[in-house]
Order: C-alpha cells, then sequence, then structure tokens
C-alpha cells in the first residue's frame, strides 16, 4: 500500500516535472511514510511514497524494466503475485527483485493492457510504456484503491488523492454542485464525478489509456448476476456453504502474504469475526486483533468482542471512542475524506487505525464486503418487506414487520403500522421502479438538502441525483431477481463511493495502514452473484449461506447475531465540545461566505444542538453534512462559484 502521483505532459521538461513529483508525494506522504521515489524524462514523471510491506529491501518505486522501457509506480498489492511469478517464469521472464511490483511489469510484457485480468489483488497503478509512448493508469475490480486525474492545458496529472493535484499550478479547487447533492443524497458522489470540479475519479474496473489526445477510457470487468428467470445452478445448500467455505479461507490466506506482521479488525459482529477465525487458522504463531469501543451503550459491542477475542485467543488491543474523540478528530477525517460526509463514522475508524500504527502494524484484515456480498445489509430485508405489503398496503399486520427489522431504534418502535407504512413509502412505491430497494433512503438522506441556500438550490434547478444514478445503470439491471437489483446498488456504488473510501482507505491510510478485504476477493464476489436470493436472505435471515458456512469458526452468540450495523454518535459527538473550530466554521459570516448552506437554517440547528433536542436522522446528518462541508471548504481554499458545468474532457468517462 502506497501513494502514487504523476503526469503526462510534453510541456514539461524533467526538471520542472521533478520539482511538480515532489511536492506532489509530499502531499500524501501519510500514505507512504517509509520511503519516497520520483522520476522524470521529458513528458512523463510518475512519484511515489512507499508503504513497505512486500519486498522490503528491493522494493523501491518508481520501478523500472530497462529492458521493455517500462516504469511503473505501484499503489497496493497484487495477492497472487507468487502464482504469477511462477507463471511468468515459465514463460522465460526473469526477476531481479522479490516484490510484487515487478510483477506488474513482467504481467504487462506478456499481456499489454490486458494484464489486469490476472490480478487478484487490490491496487492502482501507472504505468509509462516507452516504446509506445503510452500512460496507462488502471484500478481494482471493486475500488479499494483511490485514482485521481485532471485534464491540464497541455497534459493530465494524476495521483491518489485530490490533494496532491492541486499542487499543479494550473489546478485549484472548485466546488461542482452536482456533486455536493449527489452526496447529501447518495452519500457519495457518482464516479467519475467528484466534489471538486474538473478533478475525476478513475471508476472502479476501470483502465485509462494516454497516448496523446483525449485519454480512453474502458472498463475490464463488470458486476453480473443471472437473470431471475434462469434458476441458479448452485447445488444443494450444503455443497454451496463449502464452496464458499473453501474460496473464503483461500482468499483470507493470501491476503495474509506479507513481509511484516498482518493483524485483524474485531468489530463484534459476524463478518470480522469469520475473517479473524480464518486468520488465526493460518497463524499458528498467533494473530493479534483491534477494536472500537464506545463510551456510549447504544453504540459499543466490546462484549462481542471480547467473547470472540477469547474464543481465538488473540493478541488484543482496544481503542476507546468517547464523543469528545470523535469531535477532536473530525476535521482531520474531513481533511483525509477530501469531501462533506453525512456521518462521524468514519472517526472512530481513523482512531483505530491511530492504535493499529501505535502497535506496530502496517496491514489488518477487516470484515467489508460481506454485507454487500452476501445481503447482510437491513436494506435488503427492508426492500423485501416493502414488496411484501405493496401487494396488500392496507395491511396493518405486514406494515408491524418493520419494527423486526430495527430493534435497535426505539423510537421506531414505538410507531403505529399507519406510520410505518407512511414512512417506509408503502403505498407510493412503485414495484417496477430499478431504484425501488433504496428510495427510502434516498428520500431521507435528501432531507439534509433542507440547509442548502437559496442560490445553491437555484443552481441545482431541480436536478434529481437518484435519477442520474438510474440512468446509469446497466442494460441487464431490470432482469435481475429484485435483490440482486438491491445488492448491485450497494456493491457498485456506495462500497466504493463511501465505505472503501470514507471509512475505508482514507481512515488506514491517515496513519499508514493497509486494510485488506478477503470478502472483497473477486472470485467469491463472482461465486456469490450466482447464489440463489434464497441461500441469502432466507425469510428476514440475512446472510444464510455465510452462517452456515462458518457456524463451526465462532461462539454461537456471534453466528446467530442479527446485524447490528455499524454507527457512531453524530451531532451529539459535538454537543459537549468546546472545539472553537465547530463555532468558527458555523459562524454566520462563514456560511454566507461559502455560499452552500442557508445561514438561517445553520443557526437554528446551532440552537437545537445547544439545546440537546438534535434528533433524528435529517437532523443529525444535516449537521454533520454542513459542517464538513464547511470544514472542507475552508480546508481546500474552495472557490465559490456555483456552476453546473463540467469541463467536456469529464464527459468521455460516463
Amino acid at each position: 500500500m502506497c501513494g502514487i502521483a504523476g503526469y503526462r505532459d510534453d510541456a514539461l521538461g524533467a526538471p520542472e516535472g521533478l520539482a511538480l513529483l515532489v511536492a506532489m508525494t509530499r502531499a500524501i506522504a501519510h500514505r507512504g511514510p517509509d520511503a519516497a521515489g520520483h522520476w522524470a524524462e521529458a513528458g512523463i514523471g510518475l512519484g511515489h511514497r512507499r508503504l513497505s510491506i512486500i519486498g522490503l529491501a528491493d522494493g523501491q518505486q518508481p520501478m523500472a524494466d530497462p529492458e521493455a522501457g517500462l516504469m511503473l509506480s505501484y499503489n497496493g498489492e497484487v495477492f497472487n503475485f507468487p502464482e504469477l511469478r511462477a507463471e511468468l517464469e515459465k514463460r522465460g521472464h526473469r526477476f531481479r527483485t522479490h516484490s510484487d511490483t515487478e510483477v506488474i511489469l513482467k504481467l504487462y510484457r506478456e499481456y499489454g493492457a490486458d494484464c489486469v485480468s490476472h490480478i487478484n489483488g487490490d491496487f492502482a497503478f501507472a504505468l509509462w510504456d516507452r516504446p509506445n509512448r503510452r500512460l496507462l493508469l488502471a484500478r481494482d475490480r471493486m475500488g479499494v484503491r483511490p485514482l485521481y486525474w485532471a485534464r491540464t492545458g497541455t497534459g493530465v496529472v494524476f495521483a491518489s488523492e485530490a490533494k496532491a493535484l492541486f499542487c499543479h499550478p494550473q489546478l485549484s479547487a472548485e466546488l461542482d454542485p452536482l456533486a455536493l447533492d449527489q452526496i447529501f443524497t447518495l452519500w457519495s458522489p457518482l464516479a467519475p464525478r467528484t466534489i471538486f470540479k474538473g478533478i475525476f475519479e478513475l471508476p472502479p474496473a476501470h483502465l485509462m489509456l494516454f497516448q496523446g489526445g483525449k485519454p480512453q477510457i474502458r472498463p475490464y470487468w463488470q458486476l453480473d448476476y443471472p437473470d431471475e428467470a434462469d434458476a441458479p445452478q448452485t447445488g444443494s445448500a450444503q455443497s454451496v456453504a463449502e464452496e464458499v467455505l473453501d474460496l473464503l479461507t483461500d482468499a483470507t490466506r493470501i491476503r495474509l502474504r506479507a513481509d511484516v506482521p498482518v493483524g485483524s479488525y474485531l468489530s463484534g459482529g459476524l463478518d470480522s469475526a469469520i475473517v479473524a477465525a480464518l486468520a488465526a487458522r493460518e497463524k499458528p504463531d498467533g494473530l493479534s486483533t483491534f477494536s472500537v469501543a464506545f463510551e456510549s451503550a447504544e453504540y459499543d459491542e466490546s462484549a462481542y468482542q471480547r467473547e470472540m477475542v477469547s474464543a481465538l485467543g488473540t493478541e488484543h488491543a482496544q481503542v476507546l471512542c468517547r464523543n469528545a474523540d470523535i469531535a477532536d478528530v473530525f476535521p482531520d477525517v474531513v481533511h483525509m475524506v477530501e469531501r462533506p460526509v453525512l456521518r462521524t463514522a468514519p472517526a472512530p475508524l481513523h482512531l483505530l487505525s491511530a492504535l493499529v500504527r501505535a502497535k506496530s502494524y502496517k496491514v489488518v484484515l477487516t470484515g467489508e464486503g460481506a454485507d454487500e456480498v452476501f445481503a447482510g445489509y437491513d436494506i435488503f430485508k427492508e426492500a423485501k418487506v416493502r414488496r411484501f405489503c405493496a401487494r396488500d398496503p392496507k395491511s396493518q399486520g405486514r406494515a408491524l414487520l418493520f419494527k423486526r427489522l430495527y430493534p435497535y431504534l426505539p423510537e421506531l418502535q414505538k410507531q403505529n403500522a399507519s406510520y410505518l407504512a407512511a414512512y417506509f413509502g408503502v403505498e407510493a412505491a412503485r414495484l417496477d421502479d430499478p431504484l425501488f430497494s433504496h428510495r427510502p433512503r434516498f428520500r431521507s438522506t435528501s432531507a439534509a438538502k433542507l440547509f442548502f441556500s437559496a442560490d445553491f438550490k437555484a443552481t441545482l434547478a431541480g436536478y434529481d441525483a437518484a435519477e442520474e444514478l438510474a440512468a446509469q445503470l446497466p442494460a441487464r439491471f431490470g432482469r435481475w431477481h429484485p435483490l440482486h437489483q438491491a445488492q448491485f446498488l450497494e456493491t457498485r456504488y456506495l462500497l466504493p463511493g463511501y465505505i472503501l473510501s470514507a471509512q475505508g482507505d482514507r481512515m488506514a491510510m491517515a496513519h499508514g495502514v493497509e486494510g485488506r478485504f478477503p470478502f472483497l476477493d473477486h472470485r467469491l464476489i463472482e461465486l456469490a452473484a450466482g447464489i440463489s436470493p434464497a441461500l441469502k436472505l432466507r425469510g428476514l435471515e440475512e446472510k444464510h449461506i455465510l452462517r452456515r458456512a462458518t457456524a463451526h469458526l465462532m461462539p454461537k452468540t456471534i453466528g446467530r447475531r442479527t446485524k447490528q450495523p455499524y454507527r457512531a454518535p453524530d451531532s451529539a459527538a459535538f454537543a459537549a465540545s468546546d472545539a472553537p473550530y465547530v463555532a468558527a466554521a458555523l459562524s454566520r459570516r462563514a456560511v454566507a461566505q461559502a455560499g452552500m448552506f442557508n445561514p438561517d437554517a445553520v443557526q437554528k440547528l446551532q440552537a437545537k444542538l445547544a439545546a440537546g433536542k438534535l434528533s433524528g436522522f435529517r437532523d443529525n446528518a444535516g449537521f454533520v453534512g454542513v459542517l464538513s462541508g464547511q470544514l472542507w471548504h475552508g480546508q481546500f481554499s474552495v472557490t465559490n462559484t456555483l456552476d453546473q458545468s463540467q469541463p467536456t474532457y469529464g464527459r468521455e468517462l460516463t
């Protein structure tokens, strides 16, 4: 895991280019605290910040293949590099290092741009092919590792984080209004769009080839599901469970490959428990685990964490997250995420990665991806109940099923059937709506947009982020089972756009820690996509086939535990905070200058916070969204222009 940066620009000579690379890599030094490397020649330059994990002595970057005229700057891991290396050696390739970086160079020599299809890993890389004068940018299938780029007047510039791009004298931070609306609807911008106008994200599973003229961008892998009309040929439940366990075991095994110690997160839930249990089997010398505990019982899962630690016998370390801790680190969170957020959930993970690094660990396994791949989120069960209710919208008994979905929300438990039916949009539901599963979430999240200023609303001019999402869905989407449609929306959009970014890569790499995700092995994802929906969501039991496959790995109290989503205190974290940045960022003057939010509405929000009356998702998301938006605006010196237009070279990405 590292940080990369570079440019392709014939107007830049090597001396000027090297100066730019030094500035860019310095901006992302947190991603690679172990070393820095820079290489430039006329019109092309690559930079690198290294987090040494594999090939400690000979894995320095940028790495060259002098015989082929190739140069590579690479962020991430190729988990199947020993197998690839053996295969390439049989084909006559000779290796100079022990690093997985060199494997990519040899793969490119053998397969060209199609080399990415052979990689099982999490990566973002830039490869310069001197003989063909071609720059290749690539990103892993699931979007674990980030990669941003922008067009300058005479070329392109790219980096692991947007902040590095602003080292280029022609680029500055300017708000993209549609991206902010997307965040306040969908939780993240729709790639390739970012919150910064003119700064683009290379989408997951995509390549960019720059060989003169405009960049050419194409996908090399797509998430797909069988047609609903075709019964999945997945065999008996027992055989499917065995196949899931075998593949998940191997995915975990290869993610333990490193020349440094590898630990594991324990949240207290099923997914991280599975990963830790499988990792412990592969590490007879012992496994170290790490977790977050909360001072508030509403969010704390430490009792389950301790139970799993006892069952596995791991060496465990825990960080206690208090409300004041969230308020203290929140500005750092925003700076690392590089955009406004609607929840404080990244903050405890920022604290957790700091603990991991303090314990001298650089790599941790986590359970992210299981909910998307095996249908674990409440939203999947909620959509199933909504479809059941929509077939008889007057039924009082059906609407009461919503209470079973959210036992951890006491206010919802007090509501009657009519309220529940209205809240979840039962009567208004269109069963043929491609966004059926997510409409309640989008509607609830969009309530935070009530805090937008009048000028900002006018700029949006009736724009609908959800409809833009619907327009991007693949042609086959309507032929999938409703559960698979909902899984696609989570896996393709929220997972890379928010979970793996705001709560994943950015929080871990803030302290030079690499997260690895066995559930996101593309082999497992492809297997799970073909499993019958009835085996993933059995009645209202989420992740049924995964539970069946792994029941023997953990205590029954954890294996049978109902999904409890990871949450953290939101506005409550700031209620007792005396951090001066909160008042400064939310002052009437600061809000008016930024132009995104209504100063009067923000003042009322602050008054409710001071009175202890902020409650419900709208107020909490609104407060966190406004505060993070104001912090982001100040940290990046964002230009206030409220203009929807994008440079034309962004259109080719869609």
